[in-house]
Parts: structure tokens; C-alpha cells; sequence
């Protein structure tokens, strides 16, 4: 009766972490992604190729995502001459919805210096590769380096992707790791 039991719970706890966790392994090759700012204009991911590009995909009326878009706009300020690109991409949270007018205020508002865009649920699920069963942590970050490899992602592994000093680190370790040769002269 007692091994039922234990086995019982080691099924409960297996199945409620196996949502948790990232079906697709990292570091990985980033897939191309279509960034739809407010102005109309689209921007294709791919066309960042070569800096060190920081993602974070968000919900419009969250404080803990709206936080980290101050948090991307100091760090652009202090690391985008040498190669980093923050983007931040809103899409529809349940019972609301993400969509040019709301991105544009939210630019204007919080003064962001860096593309801010909009897509659909669907297409972040693709980008993310997220199964069907897993849950979606907001905000999501993932970091791709100067090649065009995803190194870090948020998920249960890696939480530590919304904290400032920890970002800047890491940043700044991808960017002296495929930093331009300096030209002599």
C-alpha cells in the first residue's frame, strides 16, 4: 500500500512538472520571426543577425513584463553601441488583447528606445517550440547570440533572466565572445 502511494505521488509530481519544462533543448538555432511594429512596418528577426539580440515576449498589462521592458531599455543604453538589441514583442493575453494602437501608446509611455511589436499567441508558441501542454511563463526571454543561436531561455531551468545584474552579465559575456576584430590602423 505504501509503494501505491509512493508511486502515485511520483506520478502527481512528473506530471505537473512535465508542462513546466521546455520541450526544445538550448542552445538551438533561432528560427526566423516577423516583428510587427506599430508603424506597419514588419522587421524580420534575421535582419539583427550579428549583435547580440535580447527577446522578451509580453502581456501589455503586466507589471512584471512592463518592468523588464525599463530593465531592456537601460541596458540598450549602456550595451547597444557594442552590439546588443533588445525587442520586445506583446501578444494577446487571455480577455485582452495586443494590437498596434496599445503597442504604439506603450512605446510612447514608457519612452522605449528599442523595437516594440506585436504578433499572435500562435506565432510565440511556434518560435518558442512550446508543445501543447506546456505553460507559457510571462514574461518569456530568450537570448541569442551574435550567430543566430538561442543560449538561454526562461523556463523552469533558468529564472534568472528577468534579473537585471544577472542580463548584464551574460550580455556582456556574449558580446566580448563574438566581438568584432578591432581594425588597426
Amino acid at each position: 500500500m505504501k509503494i501505491r502511494k509512493t508511486v502515485a505521488l511520483t506520478l502527481l509530481v512528473l506530471s505537473m512538472t512535465a508542462g513546466a519544462v521546455p520541450s526544445t533543448p538550448v542552445p538551438r538555432t533561432s528560427p526566423d520571426f516577423t516583428i510587427n511594429e506599430p508603424s506597419g512596418q514588419q522587421v524580420l528577426l534575421s535582419s539583427f543577425r550579428g549583435k547580440v539580440v535580447m527577446i522578451e515576449f509580453l502581456f501589455l498589462r503586466s507589471p512584471k513584463c512592463l518592468d523588464l521592458t525599463q530593465t531592456m531599455n537601460r541596458l540598450n543604453a549602456e550595451l547597444g553601441s557594442r552590439g546588443f538589441q533588445p525587442v520586445a514583442i506583446a501578444f494577446s493575453a487571455p480577455q485582452s488583447e495586443a494590437n498596434q494602437a496599445l503597442v504604439a501608446s506603450l512605446v510612447d509611455s514608457l519612452k522605449l528606445t528599442y523595437p516594440v511589436g506585436y504578433t499572435e499567441k500562435g506565432d510565440v508558441d511556434k518560435f518558442l517550440s512550446r508543445g501543447p501542454q506546456e505553460r507559457l511563463r510571462i514574461p518569456q526571454v530568450v537570448i541569442i547570440d551574435r550567430a543566430g543561436t538561442i543560449r538561454a531561455q526562461t523556463g523552469v531551468d533558468n529564472l534568472n533572466l528577468e534579473n537585471e545584474a544577472y542580463l548584464r552579465t551574460m550580455i556582456d559575456g556574449l558580446l566580448k565572445e563574438g566581438a568584432p576584430a578591432s581594425k588597426k590602423k
